[in-house]
């Protein structure tokens, strides 16, 4: 009976193991950075919260620098279950539907507080959007204030006229034409060729784009002008979310909260510490003149008000909860 009992209770530590094995999960998960950049970071934490939360049930695996799918891909990836989860550049989408560029349209937000309130007049919206694509938004983190990088010193409107811009979005190529500029569109890691090749001469982008192309190489002047903070959201694909248990939807969401909060955090500090290295590296960072600056400005309005009209009833609802905040 003895050897009986102990052949029972094995058999049913196997089963049990195996019921176990069966509901353990894995999530690969692209994202279109480095690992040293800080929203790969930041994922790479998200991805460990969610897997101590559900004891093993749920484990993502992050692909970073575009190494499974790259940057342009991933959404689309995410919508047909080619992976379940993902890291994309929001404004991305500004072509599928002008809303998905609010968080880049020019001197709009132009700090981590007025670029807060945006994200919750807009979340709703761009919800609702990304849902109708079986999307399911987790968080979204800003990036450093956009600052402008230049080959020759500018004070004035007048001394952008001609000057070739890399511009990486729809709305970055209004504003360089609005300014009188010329937009080129040039990616990350081609920039450091496109200016030694004269493509282009000024850039918009944060400090931390600026520091890791190590802006220094090939331009002198940067201009804190902080004409917009974009986002990197993180979305799972609604039906493998919804086919995870229910304690391992909720693990995944208390993780999200957690990663935005931490995500913001990080985003601000990246600030203070590469707009350092720009200056360490010898390049002359400084504000705006006002007349700059009101150049700036008067061309973001434009931009603005011919957003809205594109985007209809959801462009402006989101402005005018924005501007009740």
């Amino acid at each position: 009976m003895s050897s009986l009992r102990k052949m029972a209770l094995a058999a049913a530590a196997a089963s049990l193991l195996g019921a176990a094995t069966a509901q353990a999960e894995t999530w690969n998960m692209p994202t279109p950075y480095a690992d040293a950049d800080f929203h790969t970071i930041n994922v790479r934490q998200f991805a460990k919260d969610v897997e101590t939360a559900t004891n093993g049930d749920l484990k993502i695996l992050v692909h970073s620098a575009g190494s499974l799918v790259k940057h342009p891909e991933i959404k689309n990836a995410i919508r047909s279950n080619q992976v379940p989860i993902g890291e994309f550049f929001l404004s991305l989408l500004t072509n599928e539907n002008p809303v998905f560029g609010v968080d880049s349209l020019p001197f709009l937000a132009t700090d981590y507080d007025q670029a807060w309130k945006l994200w919750q007049a807009s979340r709703p919206v761009i919800e609702k959007l990304l849902e109708k694509q079986r999307l399911k938004v987790l968080y979204a983190v800003a990036w450093p204030p956009q600052g402008f990088y230049s080959k020759f010193d500018v004070t004035t409107g007048g001394d952008l006229k001609g000057l070739k811009l890399r511009a990486y979005n729809p709305l970055q190529q209004k504003l360089a034409i609005e300014l009188g500029m010329v937009p080129t569109q040039v990616e990350v890691p081609d920039i450091p060729q496109a200016f030694a090749t004269g493509q282009v001469a000024a850039m918009m982008t944060s400090p931390a784009t600026g520091a890791s192309s190590k802006a220094w190489d090939f331009v002198k002047y940067y201009y804190d002008v902080q004409a917009w903070l974009p986002k990197n959201v993180i979305c799972v694909n609604i039906k493998a979310f919804e086919a995870l248990p229910k304690a391992s939807q909720e693990a995944v969401m208390k993780a999200a909260a957690a990663a935005e909060t931490r995500g913001w955090e990080m985003s601000k500090k990246e600030t203070v510490v590469k707009t350092k290295v720009l200056v360490d590296n010898g390049m002359v960072v400084s504000k705006p003149t006002p007349e700059l600056k009101a150049a700036f400005e008067k061309a973001g309005k434009v931009i603005t008000a011919d957003w809205v009209k594109q985007g209809g009833a959801d462009a402006k609802a989101i402005l005018d909860a924005y501007n009740k905040m």
